[in-house]
């Protein structure tokens, strides 16, 4: 289904609302479960790009949504969309922190983190169901995970070499 420049707009902008700190998990559910914009593989391999360009993963992800069924002016409709709201909470958030900071609102902000990883979690999980009959896939997402999370090697080092390796593997498996 391809959704209108307004259809855009108000999914991104409902996103931007609801999905304060981590809307990736919600993102997914948006474009892929409920307004079916884009299937899992296109979803995945969207996120993939978007994760290696420069800033925000899904501001990215909204722009690439957005300039994919509408261009430019897509695109600019969903960046705006998303970054509305969570502007104006912030804002709102930094002036009541300001004020009230104790120990109540650091427990808040802490239970908030906590429920992010576990949606974080969830949305890899149905990210990888693409790729799950793809032991090379699979091969590689681990050693990316291993040299970023276990061994904390730097992030651009680290995709230098697993992203041409990555590459590499797949073309030969593919011939």
């Amino acid at each position: 289904m391809t959704p209108t420049v307004m259809d855009l707009f108000l999914g991104f902008l409902g996103l931007g609302m609801i999905g304060f700190g981590g809307v990736l998990p919600l993102a997914h559910r948006l474009v892929v479960e409920k307004k079916h914009w884009l299937n899992e593989a296109e979803f995945t391999d969207l996120l993939g790009l978007c994760q290696f360009l420069p800033g925000g993963n899904i501001l990215n992800l909204a722009v690439a949504i957005g300039m994919k069924f509408h261009g430019p002016r897509g695109a600019m409709a969903s960046l705006f969309a998303i970054i509305a709201a969570p502007s104006a909470v912030v804002i709102a958030l930094g002036s009541i922190y300001t004020r009230f900071n104790g120990p109540h609102l650091q427990h808040m902000f802490a239970g908030l983190a906590a429920a992010a990883a576990g949606l974080l979690i969830s949305t890899a999980l149905k990210i990888a169901v693409p790729i799950r009959r793809k032991p090379i896939a699979i091969l590689i997402a681990c050693l990316f995970f291993v040299a970023i999370a276990v061994l904390r090697l730097p992030l651009l080092p680290t995709m230098a070499v697993l992203i041409p390796l990555s590459m590499a593997v797949t073309w030969r498996a593919a011939r």
